[in-house]
């Protein structure tokens, strides 16, 4: 059994309606979820299960409709604005499928972006910076811009940036969706070090069953529900047979 120590996400009977004037959508339909400190979970479900909504307010995007979401023990549902922008800057890292980089601006100076939010002065920003520039093997492109980098690359500098506040949680959405098999894989390998070297509790959704299998769960969503939650048991390892 997990003691309340180890649960870094508790979601508990959580709603979602979307109220479109004539027409209210249930996205989330009373879901319980608890997440490990230091777990990797997949989610999936089709289009419309509810999974984005879901993603959303773990990443505090989005308030719940009625529930509770607890981040570290911390009730976040009913927090202001401000307040919501704080924890997503200092408690969550971002990966998306498109990358989200600045055109105009070097790897370097992209990943310092979150540290711009709080004040970090230049030379820690530059420091820290580099510092997760390394952590995905990227340091020696610190000077480029994103249209000098590939795809791969361009998505390792969007882990680094998710890195660059040592978040409690990583959020990566299709992180792999514009990427090809062998990029893909590397990718995968790069969250999974990160995930078991620095215990960053990674929360992946994704559509491909392949690429589900790097986690260690997979918490499947239908019509706003969670209909399975269950242990990986043959998990893809980068690098192991």
């Amino acid at each position: 059994m997990w003691s309340s120590v180890d649960i870094i996400i508790a979601i508990e009977q959580l709603k979602k309606t979307y109220d479109l004037g004539e027409v209210k959508v249930e996205a989330l339909r009373g879901i319980d979820v608890q997440i490990c400190r230091g777990e990797y979970v997949a989610v999936m479900g089709a289009s419309g299960s509810g999974k984005s909504t879901f993603m959303n307010i773990l990443g505090c995007l989005d308030r719940p409709s009625s529930g509770r979401y607890l981040l570290e023990g911390v009730d976040v549902s009913q927090m202001s604005s401000d307040r919501l922008a704080e924890v997503r800057n200092k408690k969550i890292g971002f990966v998306f499928q498109n990358f989200n980089l600045l055109a105009r601006t070097s790897a370097l100076e992209n990943v310092e972006v979150p540290l711009l939010y709080d004040g970090t002065a230049y030379h820690d920003r530059h420091a820290r910076a580099l510092t997760a520039l390394k952590a995905v093997g990227l340091e020696a492109r610190a000077g480029h811009y994103p249209s000098q980098l590939s795809g791969g690359q361009q998505q390792r500098v969007a882990i680094a940036r998710a890195l660059v506040n040592q978040p409690a949680i990583i959020l990566a959405d299709e992180p792999t969706g514009n990427l090809d098999s062998e990029t893909s894989v590397e990718i995968m390998g790069i969250l999974q070090g990160l995930n078991a070297r620095q215990q960053i509790t990674v929360v992946l959704v994704t559509h491909e069953s392949d690429i589900a299998r790097y986690a260690e769960r997979v918490i499947t969503f239908k019509d706003g529900l969670v209909v399975e939650d269950h242990p990986v048991t043959a998990r893809t390892l980068v690098g192991k047979d």
